[in-house]
């Protein structure tokens, strides 16, 4: 990929040409910092073996030049040469406009609406386990979109833990390492009741959230009790060019979300309901109005204004054309990104029975075995 190196900014940087006249710029300070040699990183696990201490102050490069594809720079006062793959450059160029869309996603992530229904991604429990394709066609739709359906699971206690024993962890809480999720005479969250959930995000108040949750049915003869997945993404997308002032006002100031047990469980976080990075990517989604604490971290002047996107935005998670429902069959579950996606349920009458287990993982997990398996592909 690589034509061209010329040293510029009095050997501060090199300038390079790569095919088709794409020109990218790379500091000295960086290349050093990132170099692939044995001595700078471990070739066992690749982390670094230098500090930035260990970098003189006064690096500059003095040569740069184009050898079979790889850029070869010389460094003073070092005395060193240094070679960087033309293609690993490319994927980690920076010299590039600032993206200026707030709200923005990863181009691995795709949003989506009811339509999903139609390709709503599912596996075989049995070939997740056996097959490498199958793990990866997955969890790479996980990643997508944010859900993922398992179909054909042993009726048997637990069997949820096996298959986040696929790609990751359970992450055990107050609840234990899983959970029922059937009614209680003395509940001690909604959940546990026949009553219908509106759309949410799992344990807002905890700090981190749970970022993954798995849901497994055992049982599931009673009326009603359909599930329902709604993207927080794309409707915060929807709400920003509804309300771009809204949007900034729900991503800006912080939430208040709290959770208290029978006398021994006080839960409490603070994040905002929109979490943006600073360069304004979209990566998190906090949405549970029954677990909201008082808001008091919004100032008086903007709180009116607050509520009324607040409120918009949950018009918008329950109109009918945003959410994909569907009702599990005992051996099936279903997973999802609880930092994106949100969840309900509808109302289910005490005649028959439902029960479903559900846990929690981390996406950390999950992308460390996709990301394995897609180097293996």
């Amino acid at each position: 990929m690589l034509e061209t190196a010329e040293l510029i900014d009095n050997g501060q940087a090199v300038l390079l040409t790569f095919h088709q006249g794409e020109q990218r710029r790379f500091h000295g300070i960086w290349l050093r910092d990132n170099a692939q040699d044995a001595a700078t990183r471990s070739p066992d696990n690749g982390q670094r073996l230098i500090s930035l201490a260990d970098i003189p102050a006064s690096l500059r490069l003095t040569e740069a030049r184009i050898e079979a594809g790889r850029l070869i720079v010389a460094m003073a006062p070092e005395a060193q040469e240094f070679a960087y793959d033309g293609a690993w450059l490319w994927k980690h160029a920076y010299d590039r406009e600032p993206p200026s869309r707030r709200g923005w996603l990863d181009t691995r992530t795709e949003t989506w609406d009811a339509s999903l229904a139609k390709r709503l991604p599912s596996a075989d429990i049995t070939a997740l386990g056996n097959d490498d394709d199958t793990k990866r066609r997955w969890l790479a739709d996980i990643r997508r979109y944010g859900i993922g359906k398992l179909t054909g699971g042993p009726i048997e206690d637990g069997v949820l833990l096996d298959i986040v024993a696929q790609f990751g962890f359970t992450r055990e809480t107050n609840y234990g390492r899983y959970f029922e999720v059937r009614s209680e005479i003395a509940p001690t969250n909604l959940a546990f009741t026949g009553l219908g959930l509106p759309a949410h995000t799992d344990n807002p108040y905890r700090d981190p959230a749970p970022t993954l949750q798995l849901l497994y049915c055992l049982e599931n003869s009673a009326a009603g009790g359909d599930n329902r997945v709604v993207d927080g993404f794309l409707a915060a997308q929807l709400l920003h060019e509804e309300d771009p002032h809204g949007f900034e006002l729900l991503a800006s100031y912080c939430a208040r979300f709290e959770y208290r047990g029978l006398g021994d469980v006080c839960l409490q976080a603070r994040r905002p309901i929109i979490e943006l990075a600073p360069d304004g990517e979209m990566i998190g989604f906090r949405f549970n109005n029954r677990s909201a604490a008082p808001f008091s971290d919004i100032p008086y002047a903007d709180m009116a204004t607050y509520y009324a996107a607040y409120r918009r935005l949950g018009e918008i998670l329950e109109s009918p054309e945003m959410g994909v429902t569907f009702k599990l069959a005992p051996g099936e579950a279903f997973l999802v990104d609880n930092t994106r996606v949100l969840h309900a349920r509808t109302g289910y009458s005490g005649e028959g029975s439902r029960w479903l287990q559900g846990c929690y993982a981390d996406r950390d997990g999950l992308l460390s075995t996709l990301a394995c398996l897609e180097d293996a592909a």
